[in-house]
């Protein structure tokens, strides 16, 4: 049996050497599985680095079949980001196990965690404890219809600073800030900076980005990992862009 890549060990070591990364999320309730080939030919001619998979609300097995054919194109490695266990699967290559900790309703900071176990136990995903982190960004998000929470006001720095340092003692892995999916407002530079400042696991960032001037200000803020759906979804020509930053 091949030994599956150590997706975690290789972000360290991105972290470690200064090397950013950027991942191409793909929402399988807003993305047709036909036009995979076609996508997936942009994203790995990008300087991608992973392509995450999942979203808020999504069909039983359409996860499954999304990530099979990803898989045909790319050598990428595929991380799920799932908004319920249904769209856990063991084609994928590793799973982001996220707790909400900016809510909270116990479903989502260990109840769904339990029900997945089972699940998980059936499959050969690196499983990575990642503490999940809503910030409010203009408008309601699906992340707040599902979980019944509310995302912390950008304006608490420090509550947000408290709250990712929290997840870290608790021994999370990775620390994600999200402004969600297709906010209005990118998470600022402040923001990014101040939790990065306090922390000494890899920072995730999305939400909310659309250009490659805000995706640079996000990796001089401090992101390791910077997450960009819904700009590709909006305008693919947005590829373009990333072949030429610098």
């Amino acid at each position: 049996m091949v030994k599956r890549q150590d997706i975690y060990q290789d972000i360290i070591k991105s972290v470690s050497a200064k090397e950013k990364l950027l991942a191409v999320l793909i929402d399988p309730d807003k993305f047709l599985v036909e036009n995979t080939r076609a996508f997936i030919e942009k994203v790995n001619a990008s300087i991608a680095t992973h392509v995450f998979v999942g979203g808020s609300t999504v069909d039983d097995f359409v996860t499954d079949t999304l990530v099979a054919e990803i898989k045909k194109h790319t050598g990428l490695p595929i991380v799920l980001f799932p908004g319920d266990i249904t769209q856990i699967t063991g084609k994928a290559d590793a799973i982001l196990f996220l707790s909400l900790l900016s809510g909270r309703n116990p479903e989502y900071l260990i109840g769904k965690h339990v029900e997945a176990v089972s699940k998980l136990d059936k499959t050969e995903l690196q499983v990575i404890s990642t503490g999940y982190i809503l910030i409010e960004s203009g408008k309601e998000t699906a992340v707040q219809r599902v979980t019944k929470t509310n995302p912390i006001p950008r304006n608490e720095v420090q509550k947000i600073i408290n709250t990712a340092k929290a997840g870290q003692l608790l021994g999370m892995k990775l620390i994600y800030l999200e402004a969600g999916s297709g906010a209005e407002n990118a998470l600022s530079g402040e923001i990014i900076k101040s939790v990065k400042n306090e922390l000494n696991i890899p920072l995730i960032v999305g939400g909310g980005i659309r250009s490659k001037a805000q995706l640079e200000q996000a990796y001089k803020a401090g992101a390791d990992l910077v997450v960009i759906g819904t700009a590709f979804e909006d305008d693919d020509l947005f590829f373009e862009d990333l072949k030429m930053i610098n």
